[in-house]
């Protein structure tokens, strides 16, 4: 007999879920233009019970952090990380300047250059997403963006060294402690405390999704990620390292 985990919700529930991600967001965007890093400030503690002297980290915080860090989740993380440089830089090197004289004085051509900032958003949480930091911080700096700042959230009241050391290691130029509406709403409207970025990057739940939606045009965007979902069927001969 099967049994339902969780039932789907309904099309009325859908809709009005909707418009309150929608009327929400609209609402601290509003907050941040006009209030700034008092904005967040609040929202901040409201949200994640965070409010630090200063949301950047310190390049000693940084240190400090990544010291912390077992040398094996280091290996881990810089071998993740050369596997996206590698494969990033192959796609990077593909993409051809084009410029030819088509008649005399005629010129045509195309050339590819990156945007001057992006910041880039890592979710955290429950499980924070560290492989975030390494498909967004390292893929811009490939690109030849100069300053990458990166987002992400405290879990349990503290940095997630881990997801700091992903950033670090990546080559994030700046980064800050803090989530949600209020960490991609302050990268690109900007605050007292933060210049504003050219584009935004990395998932997030449907506020983080929403609020890059609401953004768009005025910085650029990735792409909408919806959430990971994945079954797993797997019994006693299935390999336990795959898995």
């Amino acid at each position: 007999m099967a049994r339902h985990l969780k039932e789907r919700t309904g099309e009325a529930e859908t809709r009005e879920y909707d418009a309150n991600v929608r009327r929400t967001v609209e609402t601290i965007l509003e907050d941040i233009e006009t209030r700034g890093d008092a904005a967040v400030r609040e929202l901040s503690e409201k949200f994640d019970k965070w409010s630090p002297e200063s949301f950047r980290l310190s390049n000693a915080e940084i240190a400090d952090l990544v010291a912390g860090v077992p040398q094996e989740t280091i290996d881990d993380i810089k071998f993740a990380q050369e596997q996206v440089r590698n494969f990033a830089q192959i796609q990077r090197d593909a993409i051809k300047d084009v410029e030819v004289e088509t008649l005399p004085g005629v010129t045509l051509g195309h050339k590819n250059i990156p945007v001057n900032s992006v910041g880039c958003y890592v979710p955290g949480g429950r499980y924070p997403m560290v492989a975030s930091a390494h498909m967004s911080v390292v893929t811009a700096k490939v690109a030849g963006v100069d300053r990458v700042i990166a987002c992400t959230p405290p879990t349990d009241g503290k940095p997630h060294a881990e997801t700091i050391a992903a950033m670090h290691l990546g080559g994030a130029d700046e980064i800050y402690l803090m989530g949600g509406i209020q960490a991609v709403g302050a990268m690109a409207i900007g605050t007292e405390s933060i210049d504003p970025v050219d584009m935004l990057v990395g998932p997030g739940n449907a506020f983080v999704a929403e609020t890059k939606r609401q953004l768009y045009g005025r910085v650029g965007i990735d792409l909408f990620a919806g959430p990971t979902e994945i079954l797993v069927v797997a019994d006693e001969t299935s390999d336990v390292e795959i898995i």
